[in-house]
């Protein structure tokens, strides 16, 4: 392990994870995974910021795990238990994103416990934090597997409080300027449509003739999206998407999760990233399994509230292979 000091003066620790071939780099600002790098692959898997002060400004949430609620909440209101409470409102100054603007993304998580191919982080919330209710717990595990890294998550609150705890990595299997050229499948029939604000409008609606079908595969190219896909049901792991690049390397995401977010990174600016590379507009690809966005009073929608006495667990796993 080693350290690094933000400019705000907080401290920040490296772990460096191996299992076989998977190489890791975990920071303790944001649990974010830095970098992810498999021996008979010439490049990273995922973007990354070298200089980590770049993760509270233009590498925002990139690699990190984002709640305590991740996505967006309209308005920045929750209603709970019949009670509303008004939450930070940090995208475009009316909605919740993430957590609001000192969510879990730019919080310090303890170290609990590292071994050589994992590490176990912690973070406590106190009770009206950005606004929620209720002090929560997190737990989160991110480990390497010879093939795949794995994000396994718990929380425990003391109050209900919205709960949607989810790791925001960004994908590139090419190390091309963009993910144009990557060929993308969804297991899923539905999407939500969404506004001009990126909240969802209703109900799902099939992805049958919309630029968002990816049943059985498309590339990225031509396919501007940021939506959430609503995952068949399901009660363990099982294979959510499947991402292929044109080198012949393929990403599957397995999840136990109701949603997977989709999100062409097309945000990117010119952010520096590892080795000197610059990260323009769709840069890479996030695959964010979750609950459904603005899930709160939504009649059919996952629900999002942990209440004391239950615990919030979500499990992804990205595996890589080459594509047969």
């Amino acid at each position: 392990m080693s350290d690094h000091q933000l400019p705000d003066g907080r401290t920040v620790r490296t772990i460096t994870l191996r299992n076989g071939p998977m190489r890791a780099r975990v920071l303790t600002l944001g649990a974010i995974v830095q970098d992810l790098r498999h021996d008979d692959v010439p490049h990273p898997l995922v973007l990354g910021c070298a200089d980590i002060a770049e993760y509270l400004d233009a590498g925002l949430y990139v690699g990190a795990l984002v709640g305590r609620c991740a996505n967006r909440i309209a308005q920045g209101r929750a209603t709970v238990d019949g009670t509303t409470h008004q939450l930070d409102r940090n995208f475009r100054g009316r909605h919740c994103l993430h957590g609001g603007r000192d969510g879990t993304a730019v919080q310090i998580w303890q170290v609990e416990q590292v071994q050589a191919d994992s590490v176990h982080l912690s973070l406590t919330l106190p009770d009206g934090h950005m606004g929620f209710p209720g002090a929560i717990t997190i737990q989160a595990a991110i480990s390497l597997q010879p093939d795949a890294l794995q994000i396994a998550i718990q929380a425990t609150s003391d109050a209900p409080t919205p709960c949607n705890i989810v790791h925001h990595g960004y994908f590139n299997l090419d190390d091309a300027p963009t993910v144009d050229g990557h060929r993308l499948q969804v297991a899923a029939d539905s999407y939500l449509p969404v506004d001009d604000d990126l909240i969802p409008l209703g109900d799902p609606q099939p992805v049958a003739g919309t630029p968002f079908d990816f049943r059985h595969g498309r590339r990225m190219a031509g396919v501007a999206v940021d939506h959430n896909f609503c995952l068949q049901p399901s009660k363990g792991l099982h294979q959510v998407a499947n991402l292929r690049g044109e080198n012949g390397l393929a990403l599957q995401v397995h999840s136990d999760a109701p949603g997977l977010q989709v999100y062409d990174g097309a945000h990117f600016t010119g952010l520096t990233g590892l080795e000197g590379r610059t990260y323009g507009p769709r840069a890479g690809l996030a695959l964010e399994t979750q609950a459904w966005p603005d899930a709160m009073g939504r009649a059919g929608y996952p629900n999002v509230i942990l209440r004391p006495g239950q615990t919030y667990c979500h499990n992804t796993v990205y595996r890589f292979a080459r594509d047969q």
